[in-house]
């Protein structure tokens, strides 16, 4: 369970970590008088805006999946966990360090990739220890 909690506080921190560096990146755009909503793929806001985005739209669920496989499921679906993390500190890293957003990096589609594969295996692994 220890391991869970970590994996849990590493993403939850990561979800603030994002949202803030967002709000860094709109401060410095407002004293040049830059866009707030960016569309431009390449432009650090807008990539900071998507990789926040994204992190909320998984990290929650993960989080739900960390915390009932760790009180249900064997100790070694514990390496889902740590994995799940993995992938999505590799995305976030991938989208902001990708120099546009139009194209797709290795570490943005391995992160994305295991997002899918590990969340997807927590989950079966909950409904598999009911």
């Amino acid at each position: 369970m220890t391991l869970a909690l970590a994996c849990a506080a590493i993403l939850a921190a990561l979800v603030f970590i994002l949202g803030a560096n967002v709000t860094r990146l709109r401060a410095a755009g407002a004293k040049r008088g830059g866009p707030f909503a960016p569309s431009d793929p390449a432009d650090p806001l807008y990539k900071a805006i998507r990789a926040h985005g994204n992190a909320v739209e998984y990290i929650p669920t993960l989080l739900v999946l960390f915390l009932l496989d760790a009180a249900r499921a064997p100790s070694w679906t514990l390496v889902f966990v740590v994995c799940a993390t993995l992938a999505r500190l590799a995305h976030a890293v991938g989208m902001l360090s990708t120099p546009t957003l139009a194209k797709s990096t290795p570490l943005r589609v391995a992160g994305a990739s295991g997002t899918y594969l590990f969340g997807f295996a927590l989950a079966v692994t909950l409904v598999t220890t009911l």
